[in-house]
């Protein structure tokens, strides 16, 4: 099976690195010889560490034989079963690659890895029945579940191929209806942004806060180090889609949009509600 992942980025080369693993022969497709060599270089340490942690079956320089990363969807070549676009939150850049990926990739599914945005949007003028949301989570390799996002014109038998695609890669599936922050963003950003609240109003530390959830509700992560490990830029992004779509309740925090503004963005920078 042949697979194409769009973006490089962390979130890229995790689904990127997934499929390897998987055995399917995989194309990622980053923009700019540095950043695509900058995504090769990703995927290969994500495998090595997967084999140290003897998370891996395969040996990394086998299944690296089977990708090929290139930095033009032209470039792609015929024969994709399903197109993973993995590039940043900005609903316009989404519809441009996807559109994109239907040119290129005519035969293919097309999945979006968004978050939150309306996939029912990402599929006007495209061909609808074979776009769908399939939304996988940080670190994909590791993470077990994939989120199906179904909006009104998709096919149920490209859901169901997709749904049969992620479990045989050891996914758990969960299909939700298109809506607003899905059900596990929605759900997320709102637990999420009431712990800042707490932060910001002195409730509790953040260390507390998260102590809290940890071992009180069996998060296996508190609520502040997942914001920081997802981006607070890209957490700000969501819940002001969400206030948009949805109402107040999802409003960020003011302590949110001061970090934002500050460039503390969390691991990515360094320092977000923790020092990493």
């Amino acid at each position: 099976m042949i697979s194409v992942v769009i973006g490089g980025g962390t979130m890229g080369a995790g689904v990127a690195h997934l499929f390897l693993a998987g055995g399917h022969e995989v194309v990622l497709v980053e923009a700019g010889a540095d950043r695509a060599l900058a995504a090769r270089r990703a995927v290969e340490a994500s495998l090595a560490k997967a084999a140290d942690r003897g998370k891996l079956d395969a040996v990394p320089h086998e299944l690296l034989k089977h990708l090929t990363v290139v930095e033009r969807l032209d470039d792609v070549g015929a024969g994709a079963s399903l197109v993973v676009e993995a590039v940043p939150e900005d609903i316009e850049l989404k519809r441009q690659v996807l559109k994109a990926a239907a040119n290129a990739c005519p035969d293919a599914v097309l999945a979006s890895n968004t978050s939150s945005l309306s996939i029912s949007a990402l599929a006007e003028g495209l061909p609808g029945e074979r776009v769908l949301g399939m939304h996988f989570f940080n670190p994909v390799p590791v993470q077990q579940l994939v989120e199906l996002v179904r909006h009104d014109g998709v096919s149920a038998e490209v859901v169901a191929r997709v749904r049969g695609w992620a479990e045989e890669l050891g996914k758990t599936v969960i299909e939700v209806r298109d809506a607003p922050g899905f059900a596990t963003s929605r759900l997320g950003v709102a637990v999420g942004m009431e712990a800042i609240r707490m932060l910001e109003e002195g409730v509790a530390s953040a260390e507390d806060i998260d102590t809290g959830m940890r071992l009180g509700y069996g998060w296996p992560m508190g609520p502040l180090r997942l914001t920081d490990l997802v981006g607070l830029d890209v957490r700000l992004a969501i819940a002001e889609h969400l206030a948009a779509e949805l109402g107040p309740r999802f409003e960020p925090p003011a302590l949110l949009r001061d970090k934002v503004a500050a460039g503390h963005l969390g691991r990515k920078t360094g320092q977000g509600f923790f020092t990493w």
